[in-house]
């Protein structure tokens, strides 16, 4: 008997490991690795080229949210030279305004539209740039470039709110001084980390109003989850599994994540945001073999080397924004 046990399982491994391979093989190349770049820096677009006109970067100004009672925040709107009221402008909504806004910064976001405007890789565009709010009465001046106390909570959660917040108390700020494009192809919304997530969820609960996304090193992760007493509040690691469920949204994404991100205990970042990009992708192939009517997701993604800071955001923002004008 023992030895017939001996024979087996020499026969089970001889069975085994050629399916293996077959197996690992298969996965591979249905998952290939990313391609990862590297050696990524600022551009000429990040320095305001010979002949190009500044504009104009207003704020900060304050304000007071109702939707998030209690909260202050400060924003700032950019307004291009070639903007002309007599013309419906687009539309670029950013998060952590303050930091994106920096013109000493990674990422300089007035001085790269103002290039691309003047090249015409992207149409006359208003930019609203918003920090998140903070629970005081009025914003605190020593904040620096570190985050307000409200960021995860308006950030981090899958639900509409914030998609509520820009809509019906931001944007109409903008549209009492600017004429406003009305046509959600020419409203972008962007962000890096946090502020990524929030911009993706802007344009899931509204694709009517949003379809442009600018997502960097996005925090597609599980910091939104929070059990309670009530129920169980969604965070950005259940996005995958909407994204392949849920019928498809307009969108045009940009997506970038660096191999060097974050591993905690909110999740694997970099994991996280191949996660993302491949439901987009399934629900892209699932819609197609089963002839479905209907949108399909365009997706654009860059792989890094790099870490979970706005460096290769921000190096990467005049090529995103130029991929998703150009349609």
């Amino acid at each position: 008997m023992t030895l017939i046990r001996l024979l087996c399982s020499a026969c089970l491994a001889t069975l085994t490991f050629p399916v293996l391979v077959s197996a690992q093989q298969a996965l591979a190349e249905l998952n290939p690795a990313p391609s990862i770049r590297s050696q990524v820096t600022l551009t000429p677009d990040h320095v305001l080229q010979p002949g190009v006109p500044a504009g104009e970067l207003k704020g900060p100004f304050e304000f007071q949210s109702q939707i998030y009672a209690g909260t202050s925040r400060r924003y700032w709107v950019f307004v291009p030279a070639q903007y002309d009221a007599s013309n419906a402008a687009s539309l670029l909504v950013f998060q952590d305004g303050h930091r994106a806004s920096n013109p000493n910064g990674s990422i300089r976001i007035q001085t790269v539209m103002a290039n691309l405007i003047a090249q015409k890789a992207m149409p006359v565009t208003i930019g609203l740039f918003i920090t998140p709010g903070n629970m005081s009465p009025t914003y605190p001046d020593d904040l620096g470039w570190s985050n307000p106390n409200h960021r995860w909570q308006e950030y981090d959660v899958v639900n509409n709110t914030y998609a509520r917040f820009l809509i019906e108390e931001m944007i109409p700020l903008l549209e009492r001084d600017y004429h406003l494009t009305n046509d959600p192809n020419q409203r972008a919304i962007g962000g890096t980390s946090s502020g990524a997530i929030a911009a993706f969820t802007a344009a899931w609960f509204r694709p009517d109003y949003f379809r442009k996304v600018y997502s960097s090193i996005g925090s597609f992760v599980s910091i939104g989850y929070h059990p309670t007493e009530a129920g169980m509040q969604t965070g950005g690691q259940d996005y995958p599994a909407l994204i392949r469920r849920e019928p498809i949204r307009p969108l045009r994404i940009f997506m970038q994540d660096g191999i060097n991100d974050l591993d905690n205990e909110w999740g694997n970042w970099f994991l996280a945001n191949q996660q993302m990009a491949a439901a987009f992708r399934y629900a892209n192939k699932d819609a197609d073999e089963h002839a479905l009517p209907g949108p399909r997701y365009a997706l654009k993604t860059v792989w890094t080397d790099g870490e979970h800071n706005d460096s290769h955001p921000g190096a990467l923002l005049p090529e995103g924004l130029r991929w998703l004008w150009h349609e």
